[in-house]
């Protein structure tokens, strides 16, 4: 973004937003929740890098600001922008024009944050003219200069750290999809130079920073694996960007151990409607957008954080509540995001603690009741920030049997922070009926109601992604798996593995298409003898897109027989054969596969099943009662 371009727009899409919100119906004040929240500490999310802003075109801001924000606010990332006026005198070691944001990364880098920058443009030698709807003037980077950019992103780097900032990461362009004022990108551009050039860049390499998270611009990167590969962020901005849009079903396939991070959105005031669209903007980026991080535009500009004369607007406030208190290297925890109309939460948990932050945009109180999962916290402590609030602490609210209730005041923002006590899992027994959505953990999946509104499954399964069950006992020992599956695809696969995602694998089992996402079936495979107590991941595996729902699971005792119940040597017929091995057994000769001697069901091989292999053979019966 470009000083006050993009204004209009964005006026015109938070007005949209605002009325939206004026035609809700708010509850009776002081009403109770509508159900409670629930926060399982032990089902992480996303890693939250932090939150913060940018001091692009606010030359060297104050240190009473710097400090407020990222001290006081406890904000952790800080944006520059690479001023492209210093032309080619980089080649020369003349950095004068890039020395303002060098003090203001100083400044952010001395209170612990971490800083990034984008450029708008690269030096004028290395752009040219061509012609975009009928735009003569638009300019790009010449083809023939992008091993050079790479040379000048590589020596900002550089000129950061030799001057004691060590930059986390550096893009390759602002908003290369709205750049009247700056230097346009195609998709295909971005992809060649993530490809060919963004390896030789010494340092983190974000892209693209689309204006609106528009996903035509990521799209090639992801789906390409060199370019992938070169990209440590994927960088957007919200500039109206739907609820909807978030989500990014493609990154959470493709880019495990790369970070997701919005990067630029302003709200031009302090007005309660800017306040609540903003906070529930963080809000849904955290929880629908799974992102890592969110940094919002300029600091000191009319629509920024503060005045460079030391006024902090109460929009600084608002990110603080999430900045404050969910520290760097923080994850995101399940929680119920919707517990209410108008009231939306999100939690996360580090170095021992639980936080939560509630958001509740309507204009009456509400009472909400909150609930401990997988550990718990003596006390809570909340922070408020509403319309004569910024960030007010509040006295302790006692938790009692890992629950607590708080009154969230009208159009507030209120964050909780608690001291987490040890997590104690209780035993899970392996041989009963271990309902999906009960996990300890998770990672790419969503939990959804079956459609018989007969309790919850998990869905939105896609290749990689994994359950994890705590404590499960196995006692003196399993057999077998079995699955309540369904998939309107091709199906896919289960590992069952043992105590680590790459743990110890006992079993796989093969998913097939049922016709429908709810239309289930029991899938089963046998498993290597496995006892005591382990934790247990289930890791899917199979094409792109979604596999399957998976509803419960459980382990048996019984290997469950492969092949024909009666065919004991695999020859694919039942005959004499069969019979002289079942007698080789009574008399003590071990055989392969005793589960397909077990013409009965009854767990052994006895006299019963050598007399009904006779009674097959002579016509007398035309199936074994056990089962195939």
């Amino acid at each position: 973004m470009f000083k006050n371009m993009k204004k209009t727009i964005s006026k015109v899409l938070v007005s949209s937003i605002i009325m939206s919100a004026l035609f809700m119906v708010s509850a009776p004040a002081g009403v109770s929740a509508a159900s409670d929240v629930t926060v399982n500490l032990g089902s992480t999310k996303q890693e939250i890098r932090g939150f913060g802003a940018s001091s692009a075109w606010c030359g060297t801001i104050s240190d009473y600001v710097m400090n407020s924000l990222y001290g006081d606010l406890g904000y952790s990332i800080l944006r520059l922008r690479i001023e492209e006026g210093i032309g080619d005198a980089w080649k020369t070691g003349n950095f004068s024009k890039w020395s303002p944001e060098l003090a203001n990364a100083k400044k952010a880098s001395a209170k612990g944050a971490i800083v990034f920058a984008s450029p708008w443009n690269p030096p004028a030698s290395m752009q040219e003219n061509f012609s975009k709807s009928g735009d003569s003037s638009a300019q790009r980077l010449r083809y023939d200069k992008y091993t050079e950019y790479a040379q000048y992103l590589n020596a900002y780097v550089k000129y950061m750290k030799d001057n004691g900032v060590d930059l986390y990461a550096i893009s390759v362009q602002n908003e290369p999809d709205y750049a009247q004022d700056w230097t346009w990108w195609t998709p295909q551009e971005m992809l060649n130079f993530m490809k060919n050039n963004a390896g030789s860049i010494n340092c983190r390499v974000m892209a693209p920073e689309s204006f609106q998270f528009l996903k035509n611009m990521s799209d090639p990167i992801l789906n390409d694996a060199t370019a992938l590969d070169n990209m440590d962020v994927l960088g957007c901005h919200f500039y109206g960007t739907s609820v909807n849009n978030m989500a990014y079903p493609l990154y959470q396939q493709k880019s495990a151990g790369k970070e997701l991070w919005m990067t630029e959105k302003y709200f031009d005031d302090d007005t309660t409607g800017n306040i609540m669209n903003m906070s529930k903007e963080i809000h849904d980026s955290m929880v629908t957008g799974n992102m890592n991080a969110y940094i919002y535009w300029w600091i000191t500009w009319p629509n920024g954080l503060a005045t460079s004369s030391g006024t902090i607007y109460k929009r600084a406030y608002v990110l603080g509540q999430f900045a404050k208190f969910i520290r760097p290297g923080y994850k995101r925890v399940d929680a119920t995001a919707t517990p209410n109309t108008n009231v939306y939460v999100s939690a996360y948990t580090g170095d021992n603690k639980a936080v939560i932050v509630a958001i509740n945009t309507g204009t009456a109180a509400v009472s909400q009741k909150f609930n401990f999962q997988n550990g718990s916290a003596s006390s809570v402590v909340s922070y408020v920030t509403d319309s004569s609030r910024n960030m007010a602490a509040g006295a302790n609210i006692a938790v009692t049997n890992g629950s607590f209730t708080a009154q969230l005041p009208a159009q507030s923002i209120t964050t909780f922070v608690g001291n987490t006590a040890p997590v104690v899992v209780e035993p899970i027994d392996a041989f009963n009926k271990i309902e999906a959505e009960n996990y300890y953990d998770q990672s790419g999946t969503q939990t959804e109601a079956n459609s018989d509104g007969n309790g919850k499954n998990v869905g939105y399964i896609e290749n990689e992604d994994y359950l994890v069950f705590k404590n499960v006992d196995f006692g003196s020992g399993a057999a077998s798996f079995e699955a309540s599956a369904g998939s309107a695809t091709n199906g896919g696969n289960i590992e069952l593995r043992l105590d680590s995602l790459t743990g110890t694998l006992i079993g796989n089992c093969a998913v097939p298409g049922t016709g429908g996402w709810q239309t289930w079936t029991n899938a089963t495979c046998n498993v290597s003898q496995v006892t005591g107590k382990h934790d247990v991941y289930l890791k899917f595996t199979g094409e792109s897109g979604y596999l399957m729902n998976l509803d419960w699971f459980k382990f048996n005792t019984k290997v469950i027989p492969v092949g024909k119940l009666g065919d004991i040597n695999g020859d694919a017929s039942i005959d004499s054969l069969d019979l002289m091995l079942i007698k080789k057994h009574l008399l003590g000769e071990a055989i392969e596969n005793t589960a397909l001697a077990d013409l009965d069901g009854s767990g052994a091989v006895d006299a019963i099943d050598l007399a009904q292999m006779k009674q097959y053979l002579l016509g007398i019966i035309s199936a074994f009662p056990g089962k195939a």
